[in-house]
């Protein structure tokens, strides 16, 4: 299946040779502990003054396809571009920490991002896994707290070895709060595999669904093809039940058995647009092995889901704050005519923690217009992008044309795009 998509840094990251002047890609530094054993790689910097001031400048270089010299930019330039819908001024330091194990192309890099509050949790999703990360975290501008997290961080970093070996750790450094969607690209943008899964950090692993896609070339044919596999979302009914993921069930049997007696149900049941378009109990139903597609999708899905690093839509960097932001990523990944299809033998269960429900209150309200008019926006491009290339009458072009007519802005034009659209393909001669 082919990809569209208008992210422009998409392009720029196809380009890049993966070289930086200062070797970025390569930043952390191992030593040795004492005994001459393999310790954890030391911190580009220690202090707010290192962070800002002592890490050196890099530069990008992009071979040349003429003997000419290999043309350059400089790194903060291209990352500003890279991610330019985001609030500014930012620093982003890729690779704060490097793993040292180099993953296969075929593995699945977990993406998430993190504040120094969810440290903690984070430790627990590395062991659980044991499998490439690529980590987003936030640092706010303000020397107290970058040199307290800069500590804490290498702390964390150096407290397990599956930490050093699979943990790829980048900064992005400002005074903006919750820019999600941003954090979430930087993630995904320097994942080191083939396949990622955007994942928020309180989410427990409970199966092993990346050795069964990385067994399974049917599988990451799907994939390759414009397929997104969806890994259903749990949680307790019961508040303080669900904090401990030492006993959380492991198989679906054990799953179900916990379903049926109404501890563990929907995740954010009292949102039921959130997830109900996984169709839980077609879920339940499903036999072993069984992958089926989501049929009644709804803007406001939002399902966790692995997919193709390269191809699929970036998130939308506006989104600032609660409400709205991963809906709106996924929204634009579903209209770039990808599929969603569930696996019906895996399931992640959310580790519950209480929320800041004022800020997430008016965040929402701010978000709520933003969407709506994000919508309207991104089915306009999807499919004046998709009927230019003839390609909106296609399966690739099914979404688009399922969904816009439902966005009450412009349904109308939507309406006239697709009859505009099925005429052509009318008049188009026959060979």
């Amino acid at each position: 299946m082919i990809y569209t998509t208008t992210s422009h840094f998409l392009q720029l990251h196809r380009a890049l040779t993966t070289y930086y002047g200062r070797n970025l890609f390569t930043s952390s530094i191992s030593w040795l502990a004492p005994g001459g054993k393999q310790a954890a790689p030391a911190p580009l910097a220690r202090t707010h003054g290192d962070l800002i001031h002592a890490v050196p400048p890099g530069t990008i270089f992009w071979n040349s396809s003429t003997q000419q010299p290999a043309a350059e930019t400089p790194e903060d330039l291209f990352l500003s571009k890279a991610f330019s819908n985001s609030m500014r001024p930012s620093k982003i330091i890729p690779y704060f920490y490097r793993a040292t194990n180099r993953p296969a192309a075929n593995d699945i890099t977990m993406t998430t991002l993190i504040t120094s509050n969810r440290f903690h949790v984070f430790s627990r999703l590395v062991e659980r896994y044991q499998g490439p990360i690529s980590v987003a975290i936030h640092v706010k501008n303000v020397t107290s707290h970058v040199d307290d997290l800069l500590a804490s961080l290498h702390t964390l970093y150096a407290s397990s070895p599956l930490m050093a070996a699979h943990v790829d750790v980048h900064l992005i450094v400002d005074v903006f709060d919750r820019q999600f969607n941003t954090w979430r690209n930087v993630a995904r943008f320097f994942a080191r595999t083939d396949y990622v899964m955007m994942l928020d950090i309180d989410f427990s692993l409970c199966t092993d669904f990346r050795r069964v896609i990385r067994e399974s070339s049917e599988l990451r044919g799907r994939l390759d093809e414009g397929v997104a596999f969806v890994i259903t979302a749990f949680e307790y009914s019961n508040l303080d039940e669900g904090t401990n993921q030492e006993v959380f069930p492991r198989t679906k049997e054990d799953l179900l058995e916990l379903v049926n007696v109404g501890r563990i149900g929907m995740f954010h049941a009292s949102w039921q647009p959130g997830h109900n378009s996984t169709e839980y109990a077609r879920y339940y139903a499903a036999a072993p092995g069984e992958v089926y597609e989501v049929t009644r999708y709804q803007p406001a899905y939002e399902p966790y889901i692995v997919m193709k690093k390269d191809g699929p839509p970036w998130c939308d960097e506006r989104f600032i704050g609660y409400g709205g932001n991963k809906a709106a990523c996924l929204f634009e990944i579903y209209l770039s005519g990808i599929s969603f299809q569930v696996l019906a033998d895996h399931f992640i269960i959310h580790q519950n923690h209480q929320y800041e429900e004022t800020i997430r209150k008016n965040e929402r309200k701010h978000n709520r217009k933003l969407y709506s008019e994000f919508k309207e926006e991104t089915c306009l491009k999807y499919l004046k992008t998709y009927a230019d290339a003839g390609l909106l009458n296609t399966p690739l072009g099914k979404n688009a044309r399922e969904e816009c007519v439902k966005i009450k802005g412009v349904a109308k034009i939507a309406r006239q795009i697709i009859a505009d659209a099925e005429d052509q393909l009318l008049d188009a001669p026959t060979s």
